[in-house]
């Protein structure tokens, strides 16, 4: 296959002429333009068209061959897949960027400019979706057979705004013209089941054999968008479901004058697929978010169960020998349930057998250690939605505690541990535990995060279990996050240690022959300038203000949460802005604090902090007291697209979260990979971080996970940091008084004071200020030596290998799948 990246290597003419044709063709022939007046974004459509036909051509083969074979697959379960922008990725991968790039320039065109004419995919929100669409790109590339599914949102999670410095949601309407990726599959449609009641009758023969009646029937129709490898010889597919009324209009209703009843079935079928993460502070909420993961994982499971018959018949006994289903979080664990009432109640298997097959299916993936995040359903909730469902959960979990009992006997209170069913004024059906039990490989994403996992949320399962949780660390695609992103590291990385470093990403070790040479680390440096300079330009498109690519930039992206600590960040924000105003002279170099992050709709101290640091950053950016010393700036819209342009100028990757509470990180790796300093705890992925790039090349402050416990054992108070740090006090104090919102009659940022004092500081924001603070001063002073801080950035760069989803995913699959790749022909 075509395996040429983006460096000097020229296309060949044929090929150029080719694309240039297909180009032209869908130009024409799709869009009915001529090149006189056809827009940016008609070019851009057209362009991915050619793209996807090459596409396909392979994915057919692929297809073909996997079938031919009868191969085992993996079928990873997800509800969010952040795929971002795909027109780049799929040009690498393929081998067509060149050719892109030269039939593009004789038509008068920039590729670089038409690939920002994408809208973002939006089908995900934070780290777990951006995982799943890395996870893709490995699979793929390591010729492994796999389909991802997923839900076709049609709005994904919202479109953010700022209005007056407060978070503003929008619907993100990334389909309203179409997406040229996708392929609709109506011949594949399936029809899912919900609400109803339970009928308890026997057979013929005495067997009890419940039936579930009086349902209503949803309907969902996959789309298709290919996955293509790197090297473009296998290309798998993620498979979305879209729901729809099984009747969508009712013709009776209208014509008797019924306008509005005659959509009501319709609006309520096309609802489940709507939106991503549905507000569930509500029962209705809550209702949705249920039958919203029921439809997608049924969906799914019945087209896993149509091609397996398709090859094997209903030879069940060897079901598990060729499929894998993958759990990316406890959103898909109702499928356990699902995949036994599909074998018992429409096959017949018995109890046991079921439950044996399902067992060696599944494996769990955890991605937190949050116990609040850990889905839970109340019974009064499923007993409406699943009646059917909710009978089985009750039944593996009679069973289960028997087993329980065996290990533990009259310990009642390892059964009230363990149970599924936790007891209370509601009873509440605990999806990581039917996770946990209904999987055969359960893991955690970081080592840490595993040990966490086995000594406190997991530990009596895993004492029942043992072996059965298993650490796998979180990588990312170095395709999307270096190559794809950063063009210029990338072609500097080709010439020190060639080309093959895209597929095998510890080939990056050779750079540390190049830590000690002058020329290249000022090139090094010349290369992240020309990157700090395109996003200083971004800064004022979106934000408006002026900031200098000669200023440290401070990084922190990712979802806003209060356990990673954007708040820290904020009162060492305010720290050196107060430094500044006491002291003009004071010593410190320019910085540029960048934010870019979504807070969930409800979560309303989380959407305090985004107020509180938009409205720090509007007094700091235009006072002039400080000259320029200090900006602060919140990129709005956070999504794969934006952190594509803030990671490769970045300085600092700002990695705070509380120790034992961040499952493992994926931002830290693009930016490391990226060449930014880590500035971080002992939390998820950074402490392997640490191992690889060494004490000298991170900081690393505040409490570790044992001293958490300690603190929180010891009995914490944050009024103890807040009486006993001068400077602390004096900020904290400064925030909550009228100085940063002088007209603002309601108080606006008490919930966040309240959560840093008076609600106990539940993130230990006050115990780890301090550390935090110093720790900044010893970056300021290393920044200031730039071929110190060239060689440090270059050594994470160098070091990092470790974290590419191919490793990850080759210990997937060789660990957890027993899966084989397949060359296609």
């Amino acid at each position: 296959m075509n395996t040429n990246q983006i460096n000097n290597q020229l296309p060949t003419i044929s090929e150029t002429e080719d694309l240039k044709h297909s180009i032209l063709r869908n130009l024409k022939y799709g869009l009915a333009r001529d090149p006189h007046t056809a827009t940016r974004r008609d070019w851009w459509q057209c362009l991915a068209k050619a793209t996807q036909e090459r596409l396909i051509e392979r994915m057919i083969a692929t297809q073909a061959e996997h079938a031919r074979t009868k191969t085992k697959r993996v079928y990873y379960l997800s509800l969010e897949f952040l795929m971002g922008r795909l027109l780049g990725n799929n040009i690498i991968n393929r081998g067509i960027y060149e050719s892109a790039q030269a039939s593009l320039h004789e038509l008068g065109l920039d590729i670089e400019d038409l690939r920002r004419e994408e809208y973002d995919m939006a089908l995900g929100n934070g780290g777990l979706g951006r995982l799943a669409a890395c996870f893709l790109d490995s699979l793929a590339t390591l010729n492994l057979p796999a389909i991802g599914y997923g839900i076709h949102y049609e709005f994904g999670l919202f479109k953010q705004e700022f209005v007056n410095g407060y978070q503003v949601e929008r619907p993100d309407e990334w389909l309203r013209y179409g997406s040229s990726w996708e392929i609709v599959r109506p011949e594949y449609t399936q029809k899912i089941e919900i609400m109803g009641r339970v009928e308890n009758i026997f057979d013929e023969k005495g067997n009890y054999r419940p039936r579930w009646v009086e349902t209503q029937t949803i309907v969902g129709v996959p789309y298709d968008i290919p996955i293509c490898g790197y090297g473009g010889e296998t290309v798998n597919f993620l498979r979305l479901w879209e729901s729809h009324a099984e009747d969508e209009f009712d013709f009776s209703a209208f014509n008797a004058g019924g306008y509005t009843e005659a959509l009501q079935r319709k609006n309520l079928g096309e609802t489940i697929s709507k939106v991503l993460y549905p507000n569930d502070s509500t029962e209705n909420g809550k209702e949705l978010r249920l039958v919203q993961q029921y439809f997608f994982v049924t969906c799914s499971l019945r087209d896993i169960l149509r091609r397996f018959e398709r090859e094997h018949g209903q030879n069940w006994q060897v079901f598990a020998e060729h499929v894998s289903i993958q759990l990316n979080d406890t959103h898909p664990a109702i499928a356990i349930a699902e995949l036994m009432r599909i074998f018992h109640d429409e096959h017949n298997l018995g109890w046991d057998e079921s439950w044996a097959i399902t067992t060696r299916t599944f494996a769990y993936t955890n991605h937190t250690l949050l116990p609040e995040a850990l889905e839970r359903w109340s019974v009064p909730l499923f007993s409406k939605v699943l009646p059917r469902h909710l009978q089985i959960i009750f039944e593996i979990n009679s069973r289960f505690l028997k087993e329980v009992t065996q290990k533990w006997p009259g310990d009642s209170d390892k059964l009230s541990e363990l149970s599924l069913i936790q007891e209370g004024p509601v009873q509440m059906i605990r999806m990581a535990h039917l996770a946990v039990v209904g999987s055969f490989s359960v893991n955690g994403v970081a080592e840490l995060h595993t040990r966490l996992l086995r000594e406190n949320l997991f530990h009596s399962f895993d004492q029942l279990y043992p072996g059965k949780i298993n650490n796998k660390t979180n990588g990312v695609t170095p395709r999307r996050w270096i190559l794809s992103i950063n063009r210029g590291l990338s072609e500097l990385i080709n010439e020190k240690v060639g080309r093959d470093w895209v597929a095998n990403l510890d080939l990056l070790r050779g750079l540390e022959a190049s830590a000690d040479d002058q020329d290249f680390l000022h090139h090094l440096s010349g290369v992240k300038r020309q990157n700090k300079e395109y996003l200083v330009k971004l800064i004022k498109k979106l934000c408006d203000v002026e900031v200098s690519p000669d200023a440290i930039f401070d990084v922190q992206i990712k979802r806003l949460h209060e356990y990673k600590r954007q708040h820290l960040n904020l009162l060492h924000i305010l720290t050196l802005y107060r430094r500044l105003l006491q002291n003009p002279d004071y010593d410190m170099h320019p910085r540029v604090f960048v934010f870019s992050a979504k807070a969930a709709p409800g979560y309303i101290v989380a959407k305090c902090i985004i107020k509180a640091i938009n409205a720090v950053a509007e007094k700091i950016n235009y006072d002039p007291r400080i000259q320029g010393k200090l900006k602060v700036v919140f990129l709005p819209n956070y999504r794969v697209s934006l952190a594509s342009a803030i990671i490769p100028a970045a300085d600092v990757s700002e990695q705070i979260s509380t120790a034992g509470k961040e499952a493992s990180g994926t931002g830290n790796m693009k930016l490391g990979l990226n060449g930014a300093v880590t500035m971080g705890t002992l939390d998820g992925a950074n402490v392997e971080i640490l191992e690889e790039v060494g004490p000298e090349n991170i900081f690393i402050f505040g409490l570790t996970v044992q001293e958490v416990d300690e603190l929180w054992a010891r009995g914490y108070n944050p009024h103890d940091y807040y009486n006993g740090n001068e400077e602390l006090k004096a900020v904290l104090d400064w925030l909550g008084s009228r100085s940063f919102l002088p007209n603002d009659p309601h108080d606006t940022l008490a919930p966040l004071m309240h959560s840093l004092l008076g609600g106990g500081d539940p993130f230990l924001v006050l115990a780890d200020y301090a550390a935090y603070v110093q720790a900044q001063e010893q970056l300021d002073r290393a920044y200031r030596d730039p071929m110190k801080w060239a060689r440090m950035a270059l050594l994470n760069t160098a070091r990092l290998g470790k974290f590419s989803s191919d490793r990850t995913i080759s210990q997937y699959a060789r660990e957890i799948w027993k899966l084989n790749p397949v060359r296609v022909p």
